[in-house]
C-alpha cells in the first residue's frame, strides 16, 4: 500500500500529465501551458500586469519573457497605466481575442472529456473543489456585496438548505427576522463572501440594528473549504467591518443541531447569554464586545 507521501506525489504525477504541464504546445496551440495561462488571465480581464503576476505566481523575469513572446505574435498590447505610469496594462487584440476564444472552447472539450466517462461525476467534482480550495488557500479573496447579488443569494440558499437538512423541523427563512436580509446592506451592515478564483466558498452576514448591537447572521463555509480556517477568516473580517461602522457589540444565534458552530464560538472568545430574540430556530445566544 502507498503511504500518504506517495499518494500526494502519485496525484501530482497525474494531474501535471492530464492538464498538459509538461506539453511544449498546450492544447496544441503552439505553446507552452505557462504562456497559455497568461493569455487566459488577460482574456479573464486581469488587465493589471502585477496583479496577473501575482494571480498566476510568476517571478517577474519570466512573466516579462511570457508577456513579450505574446507581444511578438500580436496576441497582446502593452501599455503604461493612463493613471499611474508605473503600472503597465495588458489587453488583448483582435487575434488574441480569437485565440482565447479557441483555448476556452478547447480547454471546455478537454474537460468533458475528463467528467463523461465517470458514473460518479458529482463526486469527482465535489473532490476537484476540496482540492483547488486547498491548494488556493493564499489567494482566497473576501468581498463585500449585496446580500442581494445572484453569489450571495447562491450562497445563502446553500446555507438554507442546509440548515433545513440539519434541523429536526426543518428551516424556512421567511420565519426569520430580516429574511431578505436588507439589512446587511451598507452603511447599515455589511455581507461578506469569499472567493477562490471566483468560485464562492462562503459567506456571512453583519445585521444592523437600532438596539444598541449588530448581529452575525448566515454564516456558512462550503463543504469544500471546511477544516481550513475559512469561518474564523470571515469571522474577523466582519469583526473589524464592525469596527468601521462604529459597531462595537455584537449578538450572534445558533441551535443544538449545528454543535460545530457552538463550539467554534465559545473557543473564539463569544460570551453565552440569555435569549435575545423570539426567532423560532435558536438554541443558544452569544455575545461580544469588540
Amino acid at each position: 500500500m502507498l503511504n500518504d507521501i506517495e499518494r500526494c506525489r502519485r496525484f501530482s504525477r497525474s494531474v501535471t500529465t492530464v492538464v498538459g504541464a509538461l506539453d511544449t504546445s498546450f492544447l496544441g496551440r503552439g505553446r507552452p501551458l505557462g504562456v497559455a495561462r497568461v493569455l487566459n488571465a488577460i482574456g479573464h480581464g486581469r488587465q493589471d500586469v502585477a496583479e496577473v503576476r501575482s494571480y498566476l505566481g510568476l517571478d517577474s523575469g519570466l512573466m516579462s519573457r511570457m508577456l513579450r513572446s505574446l507581444e511578438d505574435e500580436g496576441l497582446i498590447t502593452l501599455t503604461a497605466d493612463e493613471q499611474d505610469a508605473r503600472k503597465r496594462k495588458a489587453e488583448l487584440t483582435e487575434a488574441g481575442r480569437i485565440e482565447f476564444a479557441e483555448y476556452e472552447r478547447l480547454s471546455d472539450e478537454r474537460a468533458h472529456s475528463l467528467l463523461s466517462p465517470h458514473a460518479k461525476t458529482s463526486q469527482l467534482l465535489d473532490a476537484m473543489d476540496l482540492i483547488a480550495s486547498a491548494l488556493g488557500k493564499k489567494q482566497w479573496q473576501v468581498r463585500e456585496l449585496d446580500p442581494r447579488d445572484p453569489v450571495s443569494l447562491y450562497c445563502l440558499q446553500e446555507y438554507y438548505a442546509e440548515l433545513n437538512r440539519r434541523f429536526d423541523t426543518g428551516f424556512d427563512v421567511s420565519l426569520s427576522a430580516d429574511p431578505e436580509a436588507t439589512d446587511m446592506v451598507t452603511p447599515r451592515g455589511s455581507f461578506l463572501v469569499c472567493f477562490s478564483d471566483e468560485m464562492p466558498l462562503g459567506c456571512v452576514g453583519l445585521k444592523g440594528t437600532d438596539k444598541g448591537y449588530a448581529e452575525i447572521k448566515r454564516l456558512w463555509v462550503s463543504p469544500a473549504a471546511r477544516g481550513m480556517g475559512l469561518a474564523r477568516r470571515l469571522m474577523q473580517d466582519t469583526e473589524d467591518r464592525a469596527r468601521q461602522l462604529g459597531i462595537n457589540v455584537l449578538r450572534l444565534d445558533t441551535n443544538k443541531k449545528l454543535p460545530e458552530a457552538v463550539n467554534f464560538y465559545r473557543k473564539d472568545g463569544w460570551v453565552e447569554i440569555d435569549r435575545f430574540n423570539d426567532d423560532p430556530y435558536p438554541d443558544y445566544f452569544f455575545e461580544k464586545v469588540l
